[in-house]
């Protein structure tokens, strides 16, 4: 068998019937190559490697689980690599999907992974800690609207599937789960540049109780803040309003 490693935020999925949900989710929408990053004990893993006509790949980082996983599944042979899904390469050429119960400590970092990864990426159905997918899903005006939900849905569809109770997991979790999905935009929102975006979005947020025309006056120019759109808040702008402000942004970010 296998042992549980603290240190790597390990609690494996054992709940059948939200296995089943997970796939069913997953196979919404179709694909040919599939990505699972942290097998674990292979609850999911068992089902997807019966998937016809799929290529797939497993990514794990702990050695420990990797030798029980190839000794459980014999035919995860060549198809599960040892190592970092941080420091991975893309997996595939051409399109492919990613599924994935991630280690809540590094949710974040993998979400912009798969920003990185947008131009191949055809869907991710990834579960996280709950607080992190609604962050990732959040709209305008709510609370939980942040950098986060901002920079993954200017490149993202973010769809709450539902939530994972922590009883589905062995060792039982302190937090709820849930399950998100990201499905790449048609049409992406007109911005000055991705870096641009990205500044604009960090510095408004850096001090959201302020105003607009407090948090951002090191990227604007005094007469441009005087646009009454300065008086919102940070929650208070979609992602089309962000990326149409970076257009007017200081050509070096500061006065």
């Amino acid at each position: 068998m296998y042992r549980l490693k603290k240190s790597l935020g390990q609690h494996f999925l054992r709940d059948e019937n939200m296995v089943r949900k997970i796939l069913l989710a997953l196979q919404q929408t179709p694909f040919t190559q599939l990505l699972e990053v942290g097998p674990g004990g292979g609850a999911l893993t068992r089902h997807l490697l019966t998937l016809p006509g799929i290529s797939f790949k497993a990514i794990e980082l702990d050695k420990e689980k990797v030798d029980y996983l190839l000794q459980t599944y014999p035919l995860l042979q060549a198809k599960l690599l040892h190592g970092d899904f941080l420091k991975m390469d893309v997996p595939f050429a051409g399109p492919f999907t990613v599924v994935g119960n991630f280690p809540y400590n590094i949710s974040s970092q993998i979400l912009f992974t798969m920003v990185d990864w947008r131009l191949q990426l055809q869907t991710m159905v990834g579960m996280f800690q709950k607080e992190v997918a609604q962050r990732a899903a959040a709209a305008p005006g709510s609370k939980t609207y942040g950098v986060l939900s901002v920079l993954i849905q200017a490149f993202f569809i973010v769809e709450y599937l539902f939530d994972v109770p922590p009883g589905c997991f062995d060792p039982p979790p302190k937090v709820m789960s849930g399950i998100i999905r990201l499905t790449p935009r048609k049409e992406l929102p007109a911005m000055r540049s991705a870096a641009d975006f990205t500044r604009l979005v960090k510095t408004a947020f850096g001090q959201r109780r302020k105003t607009l025309r407090n948090a951002l006056k090191p990227l604007f120019d005094a007469a441009v803040l005087k646009d009454p759109l300065f008086d919102k808040r940070a929650e208070q702008l979609s992602v089309d309003d962000f990326g149409a402000l970076s257009f007017r942004m200081l050509a070096d970010g500061n006065a």
